[in-house]
């Protein structure tokens, strides 16, 4: 599946591999259309006419649509290859688009916004995630753990950070309805980079070359927890990996601001996490290739967010009202949660070739879930334990994931630790 005779270009040493870096680029475009009204979108349809709840339930289907869609996409690139895959993802996410700001926004229809908002969810994973499949396939092992940072550097880049930008620009300019009709141009921009520039070959796995129904790959995706049970561990820690991002905007701000800190400097705080998070999503991904995916994701990823998690709630008690101090401890525990990036390529190597998609749709429904474990949580506890019991819940999953993420070992490093045994035993 991979070359790895070919000459490394500068892209290569810099950890991008080269015969993919068109589609690197298409992910950042398609994904700042894709995700150019995230910051926007309730408030403004809140203003229209709707209640909130009426808006967080209509954000919580396109969540679920998400979570299904993050799960399919690895093992329908097994199933029918990774430019099919992410065609159908733009398909859906036109179809949605268009029906939602054609037909649903106008008449704020609430009834029509739900369904084609929840097509629309359908289209980034089976989009952005397919092609992170299609890096596990074609990046030789020495290099992956960069590639697949960078893989989350355009993918939050283009989803966080410019889709956020341009929005800000083009409201002020045109008006929030155009603003999302512009999303189609960009969205078309870069499938056209991705799927059509790209001219990277992927050939399916052999296993693939029979007539075996292709429901047996989606049944694959399933029942691969129980062959390979490391990658339902992988895809747990997925889940850990982003809940505290999902369950602190809920309260955190509201502790902070008994602490001094008001909420438009926490959402300054906030922007500074994840410019964080962007620029370390790269380093850990350097980082992984070199002492190990699996010491990066234990140490600097889950251990590093139980600890800055834990001091996000305590220091604040100690140094009131400081803001550098919140501020530092925020980019820390941004930092570190980008060193869960080398389980993108942990995983997939878990398992032989014909099983990488499989492992990789548990580990982006990982992705999809986190977005609703972090509430939930939060639901479910909050008003029974408060801000420091929520702390120390979210801490300690981190903790959990850790200890969890040691488990992870590659099949020859399994086989090395046998050896070591068996050879100590015939000592004995």
């Amino acid at each position: 599946m991979r070359d790895l005779t070919q000459t490394e270009s500068f892209l290569d040493r810099m950890g991008i591999p080269s015969h993919l870096a068109w589609g690197y680029f298409g992910v950042l475009i398609f994904m700042m259309g894709d995700g150019l009204e995230l910051a926007w979108i309730s408030p403004y349809l809140v203003d229209q006419g709707l209640t909130v709840q009426q808006a967080s339930f209509l954000t919580t289907c396109y969540g679920v649509t998400i979570a299904i869609s993050a799960w399919l996409s690895g093992v329908l690139v097994e199933a029918i290859g990774p430019r099919k895959t992410m065609l159908s993802g733009l398909i859906l996410y036109l179809i949605g688009h268009i029906l939602f700001v054609g037909l649903a926004i106008p008449a704020l229809n609430y009834g029509l916004m739900i369904p084609t908002y929840a097509i629309r969810g359908f289209g980034y994973p089976l989009f952005a995630y397919a092609f992170l499949v299609w890096i596990t396939y074609r990046t030789p092992q020495h290099q992956l753990g960069k590639a697949v940072g960078w893989f989350w550097f355009v993918f939050t880049g283009g989803l966080s950070v410019l889709g956020a930008y341009y929005s800000s620009f083009s409201i002020n300019f045109f008006g929030h309805i155009p603003t999302l009709w512009t999303a189609i141009l960009w969205v078309l921009i870069g499938a056209f980079f991705a799927l059509v520039v790209n001219k990277d070959k992927f050939e399916l796995p052999d296993k693939k070359s029979d007539n075996s129904p292709k429901s047996k790959e989606l049944l694959n995706g399933i029942t691969i927890v129980k062959r390979k049970p490391k990658v339902g561990i992988a895809g747990f820690v997925r889940v850990v990996n982003q809940a505290a991002q999902y369950a602190f905007p809920l309260f955190l701000p509201i502790y902070l601001a008994d602490q001094g800190v008001s909420t438009t400097v926490w959402l300054n705080i906030w922007g500074t996490i994840f410019i964080a998070n962007i620029a370390f999503n790269l380093i850990f991904g350097y980082l992984g290739d070199k002492i190990g995916w699996r010491n990066t994701v234990k140490w600097f990823g889950a251990f590093g967010c139980g600890i800055f998690t834990l001091m996000l709630f305590y220091l604040p008690q100690v140094f009131t009202g400081n803001v550098f101090v919140v501020a530092t401890i925020g980019f820390l525990w941004g930092a570190c949660l980008a060193g869960f990036v080398p389980l993108s390529a942990l995983t997939p190597s878990l398992v032989g070739d014909g099983d990488k998609g499989a492992a990789m749709s548990i580990l982006n429904l990982g992705a999809g879930l986190c977005v609703f474990v972090g509430p939930a949580l939060v639901t479910l506890f909050y008003d029974l334990v408060g801000t420091q019991g929520m702390m120390w819940i979210l801490g300690g999953l981190y903790f959990i994931a850790a200890i969890l993420t040691s488990l992870l070992k590659l099949p020859e490093e399994s086989k090395k630790d046998r050896s070591s045994k068996d050879g100590a035993q015939s000592v004995v």
